[in-house]
């Protein structure tokens, strides 16, 4: 592992990205151009936040888990991960023309750390076998890319004594960026809880991305993704791991966005 000396200059806190709410969840209005150029700012200021990528599972269970809730509304900025969010925030006038997906920002992070110098460190994956092919899956990809760590943490809340030898490793690889890739609401919770604790200025929570990159589970083609159907090509693939998640969360959604836009249509006619 490399422990390298970095000193963090000090500045205004770098401006949050504007949000709208979506369901109670503040969304940021934002692409990747922009979301990059806030990560670097941050980076560049020494200062501290987190990032959580939302799709419509994120959304909805955290109506139900009020720990998730809290990450949420603590974070810096909750991205539009999943295409229908981008759908809803268009319905409620808000121009959105692509999503923020987890695992295209991971990607383009990485190519931008190739020249800027960012290091990373990757907390997660299935277990460390596939952690380490993450790290050279991105290394082969981007070479030059500073991966100054990683972790796969037990399927189990770590111990006292498990959280602290984290905490001081994460600390002392001087990792700019922190990748947490253990699903939702764990990445989230995670994020929330260690954020005090750590001195690297960003965490982002990108969940299925580690599987995706380390080559573990295959991506949705492209014109799956654009027509919001990633959830179903992910179920057909990992029937007994999602088939819960999908039946559960899509219809609630789609009931509780057809409420929150017949109320704001209501509103702009009275406003009209």
């Amino acid at each position: 592992m490399l422990h390298e000396t970095s000193i963090k200059p000090s500045s205004e806190p770098v401006a949050w990205p504007p949000t709208a709410d979506l369901l109670g969840v503040p969304v940021g209005l934002t692409d990747y151009e922009r979301t990059l150029d806030w990560i670097d700012a941050m980076i560049a200021a020494g200062n501290r936040g987190y990032v959580c990528v939302c799709n419509v599972h994120t959304v909805m269970a955290s109506a139900e888990d009020p720990e998730l809730r809290s990450a949420l509304m603590g974070s810096s900025v909750n991205l539009p991960d999943g295409q229908p969010l981008v759908w809803a925030l268009n319905s409620l006038g808000h121009p959105l023309e692509k999503r923020v997906y987890g695992p295209e920002l991971m990607a383009r992070a990485c190519a931008r750390a190739v020249a800027n110098g960012h290091r990373f460190y990757l907390y997660g994956g299935r277990d460390q076998d596939a952690l380490f092919q993450l790290a050279l899956n991105l290394r082969e990809r981007f070479p030059g890319l500073r991966i100054v760590g990683g972790y796969s943490p037990p399927h189990r809340p770590l111990t006292d004594e498990e959280r602290d030898a984290v905490i001081a490793e994460i600390d002392g690889s001087q990792a700019d960026l922190v990748w947490a890739g253990i699903g939702v609401p764990k990445q989230e919770k995670w994020m929330a809880e260690m954020r005090p604790l750590l001195r690297a200025p960003v965490l982002i929570g990108v969940g299925a991305a580690f599987d995706f990159h380390a080559g573990i589970v295959q991506q949705a083609p492209a014109w799956i993704q654009d027509a919001g159907l990633e959830w179903a090509y992910r179920l057909a693939r990992e029937p007994r791991r999602l088939w819960r998640r999908y039946l559960r969360y899509n219809p609630r959604f789609l009931g509780a966005f057809a409420r929150q836009l017949s109320a704001h249509r209501r509103i702009t006619r009275r406003r009209s």
